[in-house]
């Protein structure tokens, strides 16, 4: 069966910020931040300090996954550059958003540059209090639908009907979490589509929580919750996942087979749980018939992120470290 991984991260360098400092290599896959926390970045045989797209795609072909849509975040460091390149590349394989903080004096310039020399259509926000914008902001914590910084970047992506928002906002014990401001931004902007990161970063012990988030997200049909990584949020690596399947079964109850995409957040994932057991636990769980099964592990991905096939043609002629 065909799979779009609608999550994935690649990594040309090691950059990762977060409210543990900087993120530095330190070979065989592993990385230290600064408070001194060790952590296997990159799976094994995958890379000694880097997550390259040959590496990922190596990852992907052994598990019949045929596209990705890389992704950005502060664990890694912004890959914004790496994944034009790819994309260039690799166009038949990759597509990817970029990121920006919204605190940079440059924020604006950085995301015209995106859009409209680059031809990115697809923005990611990890504004998570662990992982994201709110762990290094913290003094200043805000919200995406409210704050002026932020709306200045949804104004400007207005006049780009189709765009693709994808949010991280981490844990409900965070700062950082507030579904109730993808509702009200998918309400503001219906032409662009939202994807919630994460599954909503839900507990098994806590369902009616995730029930309310996603019970406020189907009233609005442009946005649609991607899987990824809920295995690692549950501590969850007994295959097929067992406490997966009951979010997963509960997201589907909710909002339908037709606005759930699934992903791995690769490559940090795939060191808990193999890549291939990560491709093929919705298949093994029973969840989903056929059908739902094709729109959850490539249709919707390939509806939301990949509007364009490519980074557009023009861009080339933009930017002249590709002439």
């Amino acid at each position: 069966m065909k799979k779009i991984d609608g999550h994935l991260h690649l990594v040309r360098n090691i950059a990762g910020l977060n409210g543990k400092g900087r993120l530095n290599a330190l070979g065989d896959g592993k990385a230290i931040w600064d408070d001194g926390t060790v952590i296997q970045l990159i799976p094994e045989d995958s890379g000694d300090d880097s997550f390259t797209a040959e590496a990922a795609m190596q990852l992907m072909d052994k598990a019949d996954v045929e596209k990705a849509v890389l992704l950005q975040g502060s664990l890694n460091g912004y890959q914004n550059y790496y994944s034009y390149q790819m994309i260039k590349k690799y166009p038949e394989r990759f597509i990817g958003a970029f990121s920006v903080d919204p605190f940079a004096d440059k924020a604006m310039a950085i995301v015209r540059r995106h859009v409209e020399e680059l031809g990115f259509r697809a923005i990611k926000f990890e504004i998570s209090q662990g992982g994201g914008l709110h762990g290094y902001h913290g003094n200043e914590p805000f919200r995406l639908d409210t704050d002026a910084r932020v709306g200045q970047i949804f104004h400007y992506l207005a006049d780009y009907p189709g765009f693709t928002v994808a949010v991280d906002y981490g844990s409900y014990e965070q700062v950082s979490y507030q579904p109730e401001a993808i509702v009200n931004l998918a309400a503001r902007y219906p032409m662009i589509d939202f994807v919630v990161c994460h599954l909503s970063f839900p507990s098994e012990k806590h369902l009616n929580r995730l029930k309310a988030a996603l019970d406020a997200f189907q009233s609005k049909r442009n946005i649609y919750v991607d899987l990824s990584a809920i295995q690692d949020i549950q501590a969850d690596t007994t295959f097929p996942y067992p406490k997966c399947q009951q979010m997963v079964a509960l997201a589907k109850e909710v909002l339908g087979a037709k606005r759930l995409i699934w992903g791995t957040d690769s490559p940090w994932s795939a060191t808990f749980n193999s890549y291939e057991n990560l491709a093929n636990w919705l298949v093994a769980s029973g969840l989903f018939d056929g059908e739902e099964l094709a729109d959850i592990l490539y249709n919707n991905a390939d509806k939301v992120y990949f509007k364009q096939t490519a980074v557009e043609a023009a861009a080339q002629a933009n930017d002249p470290a590709l002439n």
